[in-house]
């Protein structure tokens, strides 16, 4: 049996669903394990591989996969299933992953099962855990056909680095005449401070409770003093109050700090599936029946625009001393 996992890249460092993945992958105990690497200028990334499990490491290195596309990163790992009898290939959940994974399913003809949080061999069976019905319960997923894909939910594992080594094999990259249709002409990055919502051990979220996006100043102060990252809900950021990016939930992203702190959120279970897994969860917010308080680890009952400040001036006095 052979598994491969699709390390994703920012810049010069491998995402951290990615190695959560592949950390996820190493307990399994399934024969070969490896990860690949897809981009430009991307081998001296193998060698983190090693460290979270992987026993080999495929590099496809060319110029051709600088821009990070979807339909030659199908071509590099399409070819590397067929050649080296891959049976399981394995995503962490982001806008490219999902793109190569559905890519490479219809290229192989093979299932891809997604939004899943666990795997475990089960009788020989590789057997998948989805949420349903608004992840009240959680179904058994499997395949029926070979390879299995499987594109897990953002968050769902933490990177264990267990300080090993994997061989490094460079591929020879060969892209298909209608993978290179498609160019990107520009890439935006957008400008922020501190870490963002998936790599923070420290969230504080705000919600419609904060009364308007100029409130938010108070979420991004105390985040800045805890030295976190700033979450929003949904109907937050559908108002405009705050980006995209920063939001937490079943439509946004899912987190798992060892500390979050609800400022001003009701606790739609859209949001809870998106945050449920934190170590710590405070709440803060005027309405005692709000949903938030019945899976919240500390409740503050009170006015976020009169306690959040109040919060912000002790962390930084306890700082200070």
């Amino acid at each position: 049996m052979s598994t491969l996992v699709f390390l994703e890249h920012h810049g010069n460092e491998l995402l951290k669903s990615s190695l959560g993945v592949l950390s996820k992958a190493a307990t399994l105990g399934d024969g070969e394990l490896a990860g690949v690497v897809v981009g430009s200028g991307v081998r001296p990334l193998a060698d983190e591989a090693g460290k979270h499990g992987a026993t080999k490491v495929y590099v496809a290195d060319d110029p051709q996969l600088e821009a990070p596309l979807s339909q030659p990163r199908v071509d590099v790992l399409a070819q590397l299933v067929r050649d080296r009898g891959v049976d399981t290939v394995l995503f962490a959940n982001s806008v490219l992953a999902a793109d190569v994974a559905a890519g490479l399913a219809a290229r192989l003809d093979a299932g891809v099962n997604w939004d899943l949080v666990d795997i475990v061999r089960e009788d020989g069976k590789l057997i998948g855990k989805r949420p349903a019905l608004q992840d009240s319960v959680y179904a058994d997923v499997g395949w029926s056909s070979q390879p299995h894909l499987a594109l897990f939910r953002s968050g769902s594992f933490d990177p264990s680095a267990g300080g090993g080594s994997a061989e490094v094999e460079d591929l020879q990259v060969s892209v298909e005449d209608f993978s290179t249709v498609a160019r990107m002409v520009d890439q935006a990055h957008e400008e922020s401070e501190g870490p963002s919502i998936e790599d923070a051990e420290v969230i504080v979220a705000g919600g419609r409770g904060l009364g308007g996006p100029e409130n938010f100043t108070l979420v991004e102060e105390l985040a800045k003093a805890l030295g976190g990252a700033v979450g929003a809900t949904r109907a937050v950021v559908d108002a405009g109050w705050y980006p995209y990016a920063t939001q937490v939930g079943q439509t946004g992203k899912t987190v798992s700090p060892k500390l979050y702190i609800a400022c001003g959120i009701s606790g739609a279970i859209q949001h809870k599936v998106g945050m449920q897994s934190a170590g710590v969860i405070v709440a803060i917010n005027k309405d005692p029946n709000a949903p938030i308080f019945e899976f919240s680890d500390l409740g503050v009952v009170g006015d976020v625009q009169q306690v959040v400040p109040k919060l912000t001036e002790l962390v930084k006095a306890r700082k200070g001393s």
